[in-house]
């Protein structure tokens, strides 16, 4: 029960991440938003998730890794409830900010839980890929519940539904198994505020450049590589240092970035190109990812199969090389003038090549891990994911308005430089 309590804990944070795809056009509707709000909206929660994961890590290893999953979990409930309730397109953003720091104070300690109950290669790696076949059905749920949700009650109701399973996994948690002993490193907070601030700025910039705010791009790019550089000086000078100095897992780490890179981006440009070109509904947007997203349920169980026969590495392969074809037929598709079918095929092989690469890229980063360092070094992957997350939604975002299948063809050259990188 506690391994399925922290899976559903890590399924309520991906579901929170797409029921919103297929609510974005009736989101703008009611509250009047324009694509840069629309993208804020999705961003918010990507960039606080990906920035605060940085630290998340090291506060789970710090203070025990139960409490922060469920002072997370709490949060995120809370904030969800906040959130069904926002009278405005913005103030909806800053409550997706709050949900992303909340779910990242989940996700980091959520594999370092797993860690501690399962201490024996083969069973953590067979726990890793419930964790991930349970977590995943969120990606196969979301849409689907999106769409019966938005296309019934309207786009408030998708925030609702966390509320109990905040509750449930609460209680689900709630035993001495799952118990996290203390750590002793310090954690440096300059350096994580630096992150965060050329995070939200550097997306600031791609979304205005979208938009076509040369302004806003030059203001917000000066911002981002002031932080930047600022994070770079105080990591360097910190003895506590925010990333963990792996160079090893450099590999693994670009791979995670490219994979979210490209299942963000698909999330938030497929939607709008299905609700204004083909001029489906919300549900019909919603069943209409189902190619992509029932892999989610099931395929991470055959990868820890493969995985316990060939180690993680050809998973990581396979997952890569069938994004890089996913993004190919997505581009070619809507450059020939988009047909479901087709798009169809693209969808089944994201979400294949997701639910492959990602159980083997997480049972690599836990198995590399320093002594007391699961939680940190989930937070860095996880960390990188969700920056690849938000530059995929402010990158192929900003094609939306003119050609998609630019954005999504770039998707393809992303993850295929990745998998090149890990074939070395």
């Amino acid at each position: 029960m506690p391994l399925f309590g922290i899976s559903l804990g890590y399924f309520m944070v991906l579901l929170d991440m797409t029921v919103l795809s297929v609510a974005e056009p009736d989101l703008a509707r009611d509250l009047n938003g324009s694509v840069a709000g629309l993208q804020w909206a999705v961003t918010g929660y990507t960039v606080m998730f990906g920035a605060l994961l940085l630290s998340a890590g090291a506060v789970a290893d710090r203070f025990g890794a139960h409490r922060a999953f469920r002072a997370g979990v709490a949060a995120f409930g809370i904030a969800s409830l906040a959130s069904a309730f926002a009278p405005d397109l913005w103030t909806l953003v800053v409550l997706r900010g709050v949900l992303g720091a909340a779910a990242a104070a989940c996700v980091p300690a959520s594999m370092a839980m797993i860690s501690r109950l399962y201490p024996e290669a083969a069973a953590r790696a067979r726990a890793v890929s419930v964790w991930a076949a349970v977590s995943g059905a969120a990606l196969a749920a979301g849409p689907v519940a999106g769409g019966l949700l938005v296309g019934a009650f309207g786009w408030r109701a998708i925030f609702l539904v966390n509320v109990p399973l905040a509750a449930v996994t609460l209680a689900l948690t709630a035993g001495r198994d799952v118990v996290c002993a203390r750590g002793s490193r310090r954690i440096d907070w300059a350096p994580q505020i630096a992150a965060c601030v050329a995070l939200g700025l550097g997306t600031d910039a791609l979304i205005a450049a979208g938009s076509g705010d040369v302004t806003q791009v030059v203001w917000a790019a000066c911002g981002a590589a002031v932080a930047g550089a600022a994070f770079v000086v105080l990591e360097r000078r910190s003895d506590s240092p925010v990333v963990l100095r792996a160079p090893e897992l450099v590999p693994a780490l670009a791979a995670g970035g490219a994979v979210n890179f490209a299942m963000s981006g698909v999330l938030f440009v497929l939607p709008l190109l299905f609700q204004r070109t083909l001029h489906l509904s919300a549900l019909e947007t919603g069943l209409a990812f189902l190619p992509m997203t029932l892999p989610f349920a099931f395929n991470p169980l055959v990868t820890g199969r493969i995985m316990a026969r060939s180690g993680p590495r050809p998973p990581m392969l396979a997952g890569l090389g069938l994004l890089t074809a996913g993004g190919v037929v997505f581009g070619a598709s809507v450059l020939a003038g988009p047909a479901y079918p087709v798009l169809a095929a693209g969808l089944l092989c994201t979400g294949f090549g997701v639910s492959f690469a990602l159980p083997a890229l997480v049972t690599t980063v836990v198995a590399t891990a320093p002594e007391g360092a699961a939680g940190a070094a989930g937070g860095l992957l996880n960390a990188v994911r969700q920056v690849g997350a938000t530059l995929g939604v402010a990158v192929m975002g900003a094609f939306v308005s003119g050609q998609a299948a630019y954005g999504l063809l770039l998707s393809a050259a992303v993850c295929a430089a990745a998998g090149l990188r890990l074939a070395r």
